[in-house]
């Protein structure tokens, strides 16, 4: 999959940021893998890199009870639109994944992880120049989270194997026409064999 230079990811200036595996998300329909595929290789990525002493966080997304703290603009598609509360355990993240002790919680209301949080103020007091990014869904969440990313600065890393969408038609355009431009597209092995 590499077609850039080698990855340098140092554990002083690196952080692994995951996106939305929680357990109302994870269990959707997906595409081009199922959820289970994806948290399988963002745990491998985040026991690995906190091993090495880099910086994890994962993100997740939650709402008020009254759901009046999420968004809900008129738009064409209405199918992402909250009319009820989610489930009780539904922003929980999945056990596989955290947290562990030294990882940062994020948690968004809307498909960002940057705007409203302390994302950014988190990484830049740590020194991080690089971010990798993993999560669900490639088009929403991770995508959202990597156009701020770039706009801040960032270098970037895409693990392609370790995200899905709703589709792998969606999935597919994000990693083939946009990531490229912002960053690194690489697997999970490529990214693992780096930190070695």
């Amino acid at each position: 999959m590499a077609s850039g230079p080698s990855l340098d990811l140092p554990p002083d200036a690196t952080a692994l940021i995951v996106i939305d595996l929680q357990k109302g998300i994870v269990e959707r329909p997906a595409g081009p893998r199922d959820g289970a595929a994806v948290v399988t290789s963002a745990a491998r990525l985040a026991d690995t890199m906190r091993a090495r002493g880099h910086f994890v966080v994962l993100v997740t997304v939650a709402f008020g009870p009254d759901l009046r703290d999420a968004l809900r603009p008129s738009s064409d598609d209405a199918s992402g639109a909250r009319t009820a509360p989610p489930p009780a355990d539904w922003s929980e993240i999945v056990s596989e994944m955290g947290p562990r002790p030294g990882d940062h919680l994020v948690i968004k209301k809307q498909w960002g992880a940057f705007y409203g949080t302390d994302l950014d103020l988190q990484l830049r007091r740590r020194g991080i120049r690089t971010i990798v990014l993993c999560g669900i869904a490639t088009c929403f969440g991770v995508e959202s989270t990597a156009r701020t990313a770039y706009e801040l600065g960032y270098e970037q890393v895409f693990v392609e194997d370790a995200m899905t969408s709703r589709s792998a038609e969606e999935h597919a355009h994000t990693v083939k026409h946009i990531f490229p431009r912002m960053g690194r597209v690489r697997s999970t092995a490529e990214v693992l064999a780096a930190l070695r």
